[in-house]
């Protein structure tokens, strides 16, 4: 087997196995598709009967039978809508749920990812395939099996059936098919690459609105809302450029379609009557033609609707596969420990890192052992790789060379939900979700009672200006909590590490952006959360970390100097020159 026989193999079967907690439905599904066949089927064949044998011998209870023979159709086409209506509403929930559980899933792939694969991706195109490549694929989910159980059964059956009545007649319909197969399958290999290009193009406009809304203010405050529209504007012709070449290629498909089905019509009644005048078929047979056409012709329709299905379905269900078989960077290893109750003592033994293969290393061959409770700060020039060394300790990036141990234990023989349990991360740029306050600091503890999140702002300085919002703790502080100040929201950030009560704590450049009377606040917050705990700070300002118990200066080469601030400031090196020039500044 060919490696894309085999690709092809393993993406069907995980197309398939969505259908497996829906069997029974689907079961029930497919067995109204054949109920909803068989009646259409059966109605032309009554009317026949009543044509061709109760009018032609006019019995005398004649009006009696053709009565009755209504009342079995009304019967038939009650059972049909009946089945119909299962299939319209429960079906298409089947889809919806079979939707839902890609979804679900997707997403729980997305959060296994590495920070290095979100370093490279647009938000815009992951959310696009999170929303709008999956929508059709409810539809292919449902219509698929029903429609193609209709269509196959009603064009077998109509073709058996017109067959029994006349042979040549029918073999004549059926030698259009060949021709439209062919146009049909051109067209489809058309309409399959122009809906793989709009759907690249949705997510590039859903990029671009994402990235312009969360800059909103940016926009604002430059006066450069043209710019945004013009980018914006850019993108979506675009997209229409691109839904421009599906829609042409699905109007001469559908065209081709309708035109094949009415030749079917067109070949019945001109071949159908000189078969009658050549005394090869009579009227009531040339009825039952006519009728029959409508049951060919509606198969037909179904197998164009699954077509265009079909394309949009499966062009979202390989682009959902591609993300689904990304491997995640960073995975527990086989038989991984789970590392409990964490003293904090954190050693690196000569690691090296670098972002990408052909990158230079942001880090070489650190070597660091940080003491349980031990108080360190991190210095340097931007870029030497402060944030960077404190990223490799939760794992969210995987070193290249070296060993992190967390008391004694490799990390990489841990778990990850056991290591970063242990750690708590205060950063730079807050991030806070749309909520309340009391939602947002039990992020920390997602199950902490009201007295503990309350307990754990006032640890962090937050409970009195809490008090102050309209709702207090519960007062919605809107998208990324746009509604607090800068060090309102480090110090509910702080308020849910309090709450989360790790014994690792490290905190990037927590009050670099913050005036100086927050900054108080917030450094207050911070060293009473590090007591008795293992803390690193990464700081520019060197004024926030004077009590620090060792600071380590880092440089593109490694560590440069370490030791207390007043032992650094006596080596004159270069700590005390970047001393000396911040005490100037």
């Amino acid at each position: 087997m060919t490696v894309s026989k085999a690709l092809s193999f393993a993406r069907g079967r995980r197309f398939l196995a969505y259908y497996k907690p829906y069997l029974g439905l689907l079961a029930i599904d497919l067995v109204c598709a054949f109920i909803v066949s068989a009646t259409t089927l059966i109605i032309p064949l009554c009317a026949r009967y009543v044509t061709q044998t109760l009018l032609a011998e006019n019995a005398p209870d004649v009006l009696l039978q053709i009565g009755l023979m209504g009342g079995v159709m009304l019967l038939l086409l009650a059972i049909h809508i009946a089945c119909n209506l299962f299939i319209d509403y429960r079906g298409h929930m089947m889809g919806a749920m079979m939707e839902s559980d890609m979804r679900r899933d997707l997403f729980a792939h997305y959060q296994k990812l590495s920070f290095s694969f979100y370093d490279e991706q647009k938000t815009g195109q992951l959310m696009s395939r999170l929303t709008n490549d999956l929508f059709w694929l409810s539809e292919i989910y449902h219509h698929g099996p029903e429609d193609m159980a209709i269509a196959v059964l009603k064009f077998l059956g109509a073709f058996i059936i017109l067959l029994s009545i006349n042979i040549p007649l029918t073999l004549l319909i059926f030698a259009f098919l060949p021709f439209m197969a062919v146009y049909a399958f051109y067209f489809n290999k058309r309409m399959n690459h122009a809906l793989r290009r709009s759907k690249e193009r949705i997510g590039d406009v859903n990029t671009q609105v994402e990235d312009t809304l969360s800059g909103i203010r940016v926009v604002k405050s430059f006066t450069n809302e043209a710019i945004e529209q013009n980018k914006f504007d850019h993108q979506n012709a675009r997209f229409v450029g691109s839904r421009d070449d599906g829609y042409r290629s699905e109007a001469y498909f559908s065209a081709g379609m309708d035109a094949s089905t009415q030749l079917f019509t067109i070949a019945v009644i001109v071949f159908g009557s000189v078969a009658i005048v050549n005394q090869a078929l009579d009227l009531p047979d040339l009825l039952t033609f006519l009728l029959y056409v409508g049951a060919l012709t509606e198969p037909v329709k179904r197998a164009v609707n699954f077509a265009r299905l079909y394309q949009e379905g499966i062009t979202g269900f390989n682009r959902f596969v591609e993300m689904m078989e990304i491997e995640p960077d960073i995975l527990d290893a086989p038989g991984a420990i789970d590392l409990g109750a964490v003293e904090g003592h954190i050693e690196f033994r000569e690691v090296s890192f670098k972002y990408k293969e052909n990158h230079r290393e942001v880090i070489k061959n650190i070597s660091l052992d940080i003491q349980p409770g031990e108080y360190v700060a991190l210095v340097g020039q931007s870029g030497v790789g402060k944030t960077t060394l404190c990223s490799l300790i939760p794992r969210f990036y995987e070193i290249n060379a070296g060993a992190i141990l967390v008391d004694g234990v490799d990390i990489q023989r841990v778990t990850q939900h056991s290591l970063r349990q242990n750690i708590g991360i205060v950063q730079q740029d807050v991030y806070l979700f749309a909520g309340t306050v009391a939602d947002n600091i039990a992020y920390g503890d997602p199950l902490a009672s009201r007295e503990a999140i309350m307990e754990a702002a006032k640890q962090a300085n937050a409970h009195e200006f809490i008090m102050a919002l309209p709702d207090g703790y519960d007062t919605d502080i809107g998208q990324r909590g746009v509604k607090l100040s800068g060090g309102q929201k480090q110090r509910l950030s702080i308020a849910r590490v309090f709450l989360k009560n790790p014994p690792i704590i490290i905190f990037d450049e927590a009050t670099s952006s913050l005036d100086n009377e927050s900054e108080k606040a917030v450094q207050e917050s911070m060293e009473r959360l590090a007591n008795n705990r293992t803390t690193l700070v990464i700081a520019h300002r060197l004024s926030t970390i004077r009590n620090a118990q060792r600071i380590v200066m880092l440089s593109e080469d490694g560590i440069d100097e370490q030791g207390t601030h007043h032992e650094l400031l006596a080596m004159n090196g270069t700590y005390a020159s970047l001393h000396n020039l911040q005490a100037i500044i």
